[in-house]
């Protein structure tokens, strides 16, 4: 019987990544440095994962940790690590920009979900660092091209955003689909699917343990 739901592994290396696809994940997040909530992997890693697995493949494009407020330079790099996905294969990529009062970097936005077309774009958790989250959403969802927004509501993680989450999937409807993030794992899935009925969770051990 078909899963009520997709579930995205988030892997930092092709170990994780064979083992996600092992265990039942349906799709993997591909990043490096997860101890910074993730980065970049290198070229050599993305091609590789693509090449073995068999389930779409998304790559993070972050080019460092901290915040979200990217110059020019930074942009650009973004971009080729855009370039470089759309090469290698990749079903989607993920980034995340915003503006120094912490609202969405529309324009910069703009200009990366362009470049990925026909990637799936992925807008990440930067969104929760927003004044509002909900707003933000609607921002988004005037914008040409973005497929999936990962949050957790605003908070931490899923369980203390579940009520912005729901407020969220009801706003996005099926326009793009929100998919919920933080601390979700294979023993308390069904518990927040009960919940909040999203079409698609995310986590670094939604399927288990990933690495020894």
């Amino acid at each position: 019987m078909a899963s009520p739901y997709l579930k995205e592994a988030c892997v930092e290396s092709l170990e994780q990544a064979l083992a996600a696809e092992a265990k039942g994940a349906d799709r993997l997040e591909l990043c490096a440095y997860l101890a910074f909530d993730g980065l970049t992997p290198a070229p050599d890693l993305i091609k590789k994962v693509i090449g073995q697995v068999k389930i779409p493949v998304r790559v993070i494009i972050r080019p460092r940790n901290g915040d979200f407020k990217y110059n020019e330079e930074e942009l650009n790099h973004m971009q080729s690590g855009i370039e470089l996905c759309k090469k290698l294969g990749a079903e989607g990529v993920v980034f995340g920009a915003l503006n120094p009062d912490n609202t969405l970097n529309i324009e910069a936005l703009k200009q990366l979900t362009k470049a990925a077309k026909p990637l799936n774009v992925v807008i990440h958790k930067s969104i929760d660092a927003t004044p509002n989250p909900l707003e933000a959403l609607q921002q988004v969802l005037e914008l040409n091209g973005i497929d999936t927004v990962l949050t957790s509501g605003g908070k931490s993680n899923a369980f203390d955003g579940a009520e912005t989450l729901k407020a969220m999937l009801e706003l996005a409807a099926d326009k793009i689909e929100v998919m919920p993030a933080g601390k979700i794992t294979q023993f308390n899935l069904q518990e927040l699917h009960a919940h909040l009925g999203a079409k698609a969770y995310h986590g670094s051990r939604i399927v288990g343990e990933l690495s020894k």
